[in-house]
């Protein structure tokens, strides 16, 4: 469909509308989202996984929100790739952005995030909430880890600007983000308020790089992060509600022209300091241009009512609203979305460049003589699996495991599940099936964060009557807990494609060719051109 009318044809509800993006539950539109959309003007809607069952299902949900709405909406996703996918049936899933680092191919990057945006344009989402251009140089940081390229800024920023040049060309807005940085924290701000304590040095050198460089190349919009900053702002405010980050920092001095979102406002860091209601006045004060409140009905009115009263009030100019909706205005022109503009997708080519990019980042950081596995005997794959869902820990039901892999690959081998925490029971089943076997091979995930999996992979290691290969399927940083480990490999993420591909670098069928993009202990991370 088409829309015809003029930007001066909205009236200041309308405005504010176009201010915020909100999400709902459930696989059809609900009466309360077709209301905010109806009777508030809001201009964009936020998909979760609840959300989302297939492709098609998917195209005709945002037909349905679109028709409802008297001007375009931005459709959001978090769409990052690797372990952070909103959906995987009927799109192709690139690898993430870690991974992505260790393939170290920027033009390989590129093609994923251009065929990834047009298959999503293709069921009408025209935003993604991506690339993270975090530098992740904190081994403990719960909510980034393999969201971010890797701890290099240089080769964040390399990646990170091919992925937003790719998405852009792929008809999706990118949206770069957690400015100014949200890698250097061991505190997810979805639970409370991360402090970043580094100086101005510091933080232009590593934090900032990526930013400034995605500024420079006119990405589309970047993210706040739920994130305080001493040295940017020293009255204990974090970024998304400080005047002196988002207009000082970044429209000023960085030159910033593109649009200013939130992350969600119902985050701990927000929702249970300030409230969203009245964060959604600081932010757009501050200088956001587009508000986030993904969840609940009662918090999104309660925001949009309040920014109104701070219209009213004289608390907020109308000028800022005018400015900042004329942002959302302009960048959905941009993009295409008043004529749904939808480019080519090709699914042959993005499986292809999915499938090079995840034989391409599969890391050997140690043992790489130990391999190939041995076919002569029992291979026991231990597969640790999340069980426990949050917004960057997906629960996933997934066959093609490590596992079915190496069967394919005509290894004889038994496979035994565990959760992030085993149980007693879990432990002794797979004490049990190691026993007489000739190989064992544990596919660890984020065992940093989980005494019962690192104490079961101290055990398994310090075994000598089998040959034990240990493979990080998320984390890297796993091999801190058992740095003796003879043999240790990082796939940072454990989807299907990355799981063939790590089989035929097990077998010896594929060559080894990733780069490591982080450091982990005594184990540096390596450069391009290393």
């Amino acid at each position: 469909m088409a829309w015809n009318r003029k930007f001066e044809q909205l009236d200041l509800k309308e405005k504010i509308g176009q201010l915020f993006m909100c999400g709902f539950d459930g696989l059809e539109p609900t009466k309360e989202i077709m209301n905010l959309i109806s009777e508030y003007g809001i201009g964009g809607i936020i998909y979760f996984r609840r959300n989302l069952r297939n492709a098609s299902q998917v195209e005709a949900l945002s037909a349905k929100l679109q028709a409802a709405s008297a001007d375009p909406l931005f459709i959001a996703i978090d769409q990052e790739g690797g372990m952070v996918v909103r959906l995987e049936d009927g799109v192709t899933v690139m690898p993430g952005a870690m991974a992505q680092g260790a393939a170290c191919n920027a033009e390989l990057s590129f093609e994923s995030a251009k065929w990834a945006g047009a298959e999503l344009r293709g069921i009408g989402i025209n935003m993604n909430f991506a690339p993270c251009l975090d530098v992740n140089n904190n081994p403990q940081n719960p909510v980034i880890g393999v969201r971010s390229y890797g701890e290099d800024p240089a080769r964040v920023a390399e990646i990170g600007l091919a992925a937003i040049h790719g998405y852009q060309e792929g008809g999706v807005a990118a949206v770069a983000k957690h400015f100014p940085g949200h890698g250097d924290t061991a505190v997810d701000s979805h639970y409370d308020l991360p402090l970043v304590p580094h100086g101005v040095d510091r933080l232009n050198e590593v934090e900032l790089l990526p930013f400034r460089r995605a500024i420079e190349q006119r990405t589309d919009a970047i993210m706040t992060a739920h994130v305080v900053f001493p040295a940017f702002e020293p009255g204990n405010i974090p970024a998304t509600l400080s005047e002196r980050i988002l207009t000082g920092l970044l429209r000023k001095q960085l030159g910033f022209e593109g649009l200013i979102v939130t992350d969600c406002l119902e985050m701990n860091a927000i929702a249970e300091t300030i409230g969203v209601a009245r964060g959604a006045v600081e932010a757009i004060k501050a200088g956001a241009d587009l508000i986030l409140v993904s969840h609940r009905v009662a918090r999104q009115k309660a925001a949009l009512e309040a920014v109104m009263e701070a219209v009213m009030t004289g608390e907020i100019p109308e000028s800022r609203i005018e400015e900042a909706a004329r942002r959302n205005w302009e960048l959905k022109q941009t993009r295409g979305l008043f004529r749904n503009v939808v480019p080519a997708t090709d699914r042959l080519k993005a499986e292809q460049v999915q499938r090079q990019l995840s034989e391409a980042a599969v890391t050997v950081v140690k043992g790489g003589h130990n391999l190939p596995l041995s076919n002569d005997g029992k291979t026991v794959v231990v597969w640790t699996e999340a069980r426990v869902g949050t917004e960057v820990i997906e629960v996933i039901s997934q066959e093609w495991t490590l596992g079915a892999a190496l069967k394919q690959a005509g290894y004889d081998v038994q496979e035994v599940r565990i959760g992030i925490r085993p149980t007693a029971q879990e432990a002794a089943a797979v004490r049990a099936a190691t026993a007489g076997s000739k190989t064992v091979v544990f596919a660890s995930y984020d065992a940093g964060f989980s005494s019962e999996q690192s104490e079961l992979i101290r055990e398994l290691s310090a075994n000598g009557s089998y040959s034990f290969v240990w493979v990080a399927t998320r984390t890297p940083y796993d091999l801190l807990i058992a740095p003796e480990a003879t043999t240790y490999l990082c796939t940072y993420e454990n989807k299907p494609a990355m799981m063939t591909a790590l089989a035929g670098i097990l077998s010896g069928n594929i060559p080894v060719a990733a780069k490591l993009p982080v450091t982990i202990g005594d184990y540096p991370r390596v450069d391009a051109g290393e």
